[in-house]
């Protein structure tokens, strides 16, 4: 066992990350079932629709379990009681000021990990009481910081000054990628993008084979003005970038951007108009497979690449 493993009662040092239109009661489930720790992502959820999941994911595992709760969520206050009324022991917030919540989350017994893409906001998260950090770097998919610092130099940076359990996550996807990472200081991994094409991911099925054929360089990162975003190039990419090239206010980007852009690319499958949010690593993911399936490669790789690395 180790800090992270300890902290979770898990049997793996991986966490599958909480992720909007991806992560369902039945990704978590697979994943927490197989060993790893699974979050519900409530960024894409309505309260009532994150209960349901919360029940469900207690009826499919009696293995640890948490949620993902983006702070900027407009009925914060109400996923946030439900978590508690629903016996969530596990909470990852992102997307805001670990202050806000943490004490008030840990007085009720629950574990508290917090996002971040620096070495400033993880020492302000350990300085707020959370148990853990995860830093994310911007090879990651999604919503990422704005420092634009590589997971492979955030992980050592961050370490040097961290007291508390480091989770890596960013470009992670195989069991090697897990073991560069736990070399450079981390106690943990989150990986994103692999479980996203899994079976029991709630996305489309247009996305998940959307991130198998994606090559390097298919990814990019935009939006920074709104909140910065890596997606998969495709139709609307495209035509944020034509926009770009006519010194767009922010207003502007706002309108073409509209609502639900991810909802209609990652849940309804609309590869011309829809954010594709997913990460670099999606060049190396070549096949949608089962959960436990992907977390047993990760694991099997892991070792395996551990055993070649001592016989250097």
């Amino acid at each position: 066992m180790n800090r992270i493993t300890q902290l979770f009662n898990i049997q793996y040092p991986v966490i599958q990350a909480g992720m909007i239109w991806v992560s369902g009661y039945k990704l978590a489930s697979a994943v927490s079932n197989a060993g790893g720790l699974g979050l519900l992502g409530a960024g894409s959820m309505y309260p009532e629709v994150l209960r349901e999941h919360i029940q469900k994911c207690k009826k499919a595992t009696d293995k640890p379990f948490g949620v993902n709760v983006p702070m900027l969520y407009p009925n914060i206050e109400e996923i946030m009681n439900i978590i508690v009324d629903e016996g969530v022991k596990i909470v990852f917030t992102s997307a805001g000021n670990p202050k806000t919540w943490t004490a008030w989350l840990k007085e009720r017994g629950i574990t508290v990990v917090h996002v971040v893409s620096s070495v400033k906001f993880a020492l302000k998260a350990q300085e707020a009481g959370v148990d853990a950090v995860v830093a994310e770097g911007f090879e990651a998919g999604g919503h990422n910081g704005r420092e634009e610092t590589t997971t492979f130099t955030l992980i050592p940076m961050v370490k040097e000054k961290l007291q508390i359990p480091l989770i890596a996550a960013g470009g992670i996807a195989t069991g090697r990628g897990m073991l560069a990472a736990m070399i450079l200081g981390a106690d943990a991994v989150q990986v994103g993008s692999r479980f996203a094409a899994s079976v029991e991911s709630s996305s489309h099925d247009n996305f998940k084979q959307a991130i198998v054929n994606a090559q390097d360089g298919d990814t990019h990162l935009t939006l920074k003005e709104l909140a910065p975003v890596r997606l998969i190039k495709n139709k609307f990419f495209h035509d944020v970038a034509d926009l770009y090239t006519k010194s767009p206010s922010v207003d502007d980007l706002k309108a073409l951007l509209g609502r639900a852009r991810a909802k209609k690319g990652m849940f309804e499958g609309d590869l011309d108009e829809g954010e594709l949010e997913i990460g670099q690593i999606a060049g190396l993911i070549h096949e949608i497979k089962p959960a436990a399936e992907i977390l047993n490669e990760i694991i099997t790789d892991f070792e395996k690449a551990k055993q070649e690395v001592v016989s250097l």
